[in-house]
């Protein structure tokens, strides 16, 4: 079966031939080359997921020193659950701002200007003193994992339909390891710090929040003098030509167009639970293994970097996996293959807290890692055909339900002491399966949904445009 959402490539401009990737009429690549840094569109790239990198890393900074940070400050089950919550709920609410204000200012300066703002929050980590102080710090170093919305949105701006799925499975798959990273490189700073100058604990782990805020700093830096945020220059002297041209929609119709949109906010629910449970996982897992398996801090650190690290090629293979269903099987392959991906990472999580050995978990938590990622991966395969003109809200509604599913998992499982974590663990598993099913509901006449065909044919009418959707 052909096919049926993707229309043949447009042919280049003249104009365009300059670039060193084949391009579309937009100037959109129609290769992916990861390990290229051929401008414009793989230096987009490569900033796009080094500085989401560093906004991962520091907002999962604090987790793997958890153990330690927690006596010092005298923090009870109680404080630490409510620090992880202030953490995604910050996310939720710079998310859903952060859409709209890349469709206005361009994914570059949308995305430095968060990093330059919140890497002084990560710095001042280390001046806590009290369990509130504790939590608000969390609350505001959380604002910078919007970055992600950015991510996604300059993606989409530079690679067409045929590899955008790809493109943005890779670009926040590699950004995602940096929660792996951190998991295991800060312990290590915090060990290093006590025997190299022969510090207090106390002083040591405040000290080892300098390396995420100066790397956040760094990459910000390097976003705004190296990146370009279109193929064809930057995204506000392109919106006010558009302006000129009368082409352009104002800010209250892309920001409704995107909110009235059903697809979206199904796509937000899909999301809390594949990326929501995997940012409630790296929140965690390694102090889940420290109190059920008695590991020591570094142990358990690195087994929980295991986790994050996977994302180096699983959430690219869903994107991948999302494209070559799409070229095979149209749309519905797409919606498909991540109802079957999710629903298999809901099993594993529900595995993974009924096994009672460290290696088996170990194992287990490894193979869980790569489907719930991947998942992630398959959900952006679909985000970018939703709305063309509301790209930006719409991929930080499904962003910010990512974070929102964080939260959600987080106060009804890890929360207090009604559950143990391996019975929170399973739950989260079965809350993943059941959530999945709404999927069904997604349906595009051009393209159809899971269970049924199309209702319109798009080359009965190749002028017409319903939906605005990318081409």
């Amino acid at each position: 079966m052909e096919d049926d959402h993707q229309v043949p490539l447009k042919k280049a401009d003249p104009d365009h031939h300059l670039f060193a990737l084949p391009v579309d009429e937009d100037g959109k690549a129609t290769e992916f080359r990861p390990f290229s840094m051929a401008s414009p569109h793989m230096r987009a790239f490569h900033l796009a997921w080094l500085s989401l990198f560093s906004c991962f890393f520091s907002t999962f900074s604090i987790p793997p020193l958890i153990a330690v940070i927690r006596d010092d400050l005298h923090l009870t089950e109680t404080h630490t659950s409510r620090a992880a919550i202030a953490a995604f709920l910050g996310s939720i609410f710079s998310r859903i701002a952060m859409g709209p204000i890349c469709d206005v200012l361009g994914p570059r300066v949308a995305s430095a200007s968060l990093s330059l703002l919140t890497s002084p929050i990560i710095l001042a980590t280390g001046l806590v003193s009290s369990p509130n102080a504790f939590i608000a710090v969390r609350f505001l170093v959380g604002f910078s994992l919007a970055n992600f919305v950015a991510n996604q949105f300059w993606m989409s701006c530079m690679f067409s339909g045929c590899v955008v799925g790809l493109a943005n499975g890779v670009s926040a798959g590699w950004a995602n390891m940096g929660s792996g990273a951190t998991q295991l490189v800060m312990p290590l700073i915090y060990s290093f710090i006590i025997t190299a100058f022969n510090f207090p604990s106390s002083t040591a782990w405040r000290l080892a929040f300098i390396v995420p805020a100066v790397l956040q700093a760094s990459t910000a830096v390097l976003v705004l003098t190296y990146g370009q945020d279109l193929p064809s220059g930057s995204y506000r002297r392109a919106c006010s030509s558009e302006k000129a041209s009368k082409n352009k929609d104002s800010f209250c119709e892309v920001l409704f167009n995107g909110v009235k949109n059903y697809r979206g906010w199904i796509l937000a629910l899909i999301y809390g639970f594949c990326f929501g449970v995997e940012l409630t996982t790296d929140n965690i897992i390694a102090q889940y293994f420290y109190d059920r398996f008695g590991v020591n801090i570094q142990v358990a650190g690195t087994i929980a970097s295991s986790f994050g690290l996977a994302n180096f090629f699983s959430r690219p293979s869903g994107g991948l996996i999302s494209d070559s269903l799409g070229r095979r099987f149209g749309m519905r392959g797409r919606l498909w293959g991540l109802w079957a991906t999710q629903t298999v990472a809901g099993l594993l999580c529900l595995l993974l807290g009924r096994v009672d050995s460290l290696w088996g978990s170990i194992l287990v938590m490894c193979v869980f890692s790569v489907f719930v990622q991947a998942a992630a991966g398959l959900t952006f395969g679909v985000v970018p055909f939703v709305s063309k003109r509301s790209l930006g809200v719409i991929s930080g509604i499904t962003g910010s339900g990512g974070t929102m599913g964080a939260v959600i998992t987080q106060l009804l499982l890890f929360s207090g002491s009604t559950y143990s974590k391996q019975t929170g663990i399973s739950l989260m598993g079965i809350m993943m399966i059941v959530c999945t099913l709404p999927l069904t509901l997604i349906y595009f006449p051009q393209w159809g949904g899971m269970l049924c065909g199309p209702s319109y044919k798009r080359d009965l009418d190749p002028e017409a445009d319903h939906y605005r959707l990318l081409e």
